[in-house]
């Protein structure tokens, strides 16, 4: 099991299923209703980044409707793509990376099972006497709790050496905010006049400097030929620390840095 992180440098939109009205979802999931990318998207990303087609074949295994009947596994799998961090306005402290409780055992899972979760309300910018602004809410400074040891739960990257505020909130309260923070763009149809043709729609997306990660590993079926496939996505992934992800590749959107 390895982890790969990676640090949005723009927002990034991944299509949902669903959409309501005029407002063009992106992927959450079922059991949370949190943003997520979907390791479908992941995979074909790093797949397109393969030149050779045997070692593409050796990683991914093939596609059904290119001249095979049969799908074959390829001997790397990829999982989801999840929120450690994100980044929240605060008219108090300018920006706070937030967390809960959820979102740090599921990363510690991954990488550092012995790992003590911090209490929630936990944070390394404790001042008593000074009130936290988040969006609509308002924590007392008195509530919130010293954490000494939060950047062993961030992981350390020049991408990330800008997040100097961060806070961990209670399951539903983190939620609430993840969700009140979304990017929405407006998408408008003009004619050659430039006037409004048909209606507009708001589409969705996980905001910049935003904290996520993918797990990876090998298939059960690379036996051999396991170490060999293992250093090829490692050098492949070392080649291209910038990556574009999802969609709207033409407005900027999805690029990512990872390590």
């Amino acid at each position: 099991m390895n982890l790969i992180h990676f640090y949005l440098l723009s927002p990034l939109h991944t299509g949902g299923t669903t959409q309501e009205g005029n407002l063009v979802g992106i992927s959450r999931e079922s059991h949370t209703n949190l943003p997520y990318v979907p390791s479908s998207t992941i995979r074909g990303k790093i797949r397109s980044l393969v030149t050779d087609q045997d070692q593409k074949f050796a990683l991914f295994g093939n596609e059904i409707g290119k001249g095979a009947d049969n799908l074959e596994q390829g001997n790397i799998w990829i999982g989801d793509g999840s929120i450690l961090w994100l980044p929240v306005p605060s008219l108090s402290h300018g920006v706070v990376w937030i967390t809960s409780p959820l979102l740090l055992r599921r990363w510690a899972r991954l990488s550092n099972p012995s790992a003590i979760i911090p209490d929630v309300y936990s944070c390394n910018f404790i001042n008593a006497s000074t009130n936290v602004y988040l969006k609509d809410a308002i924590l007392k400074g008195s509530e919130l709790k010293d954490w000494q040891k939060w950047k062993d739960f961030v992981p350390q990257n020049s991408a990330t050496s800008s997040m100097d505020k961060v806070l961990v909130l209670p399951d539903q309260h983190c939620a609430t905010l993840i969700q009140m923070s979304l990017w929405r763009q407006v998408k408008i149809k003009l004619d050659e006049h430039k006037s409004v043709d048909g209606g507009f729609r708001y589409e969705e997306a996980i905001p910049p400097d935003t904290l996520m990660y993918f797990p990876w590993g090998l298939t059960s079926q690379a036996n051999g030929s396991g170490q060999q496939s293992q250093a090829d996505f490692k050098g492949l992934l070392a080649t291209n620390d910038i990556m574009q992800i999802g969609g709207q590749e033409s407005l900027g959107r999805g690029f990512v840095q990872q390590w």
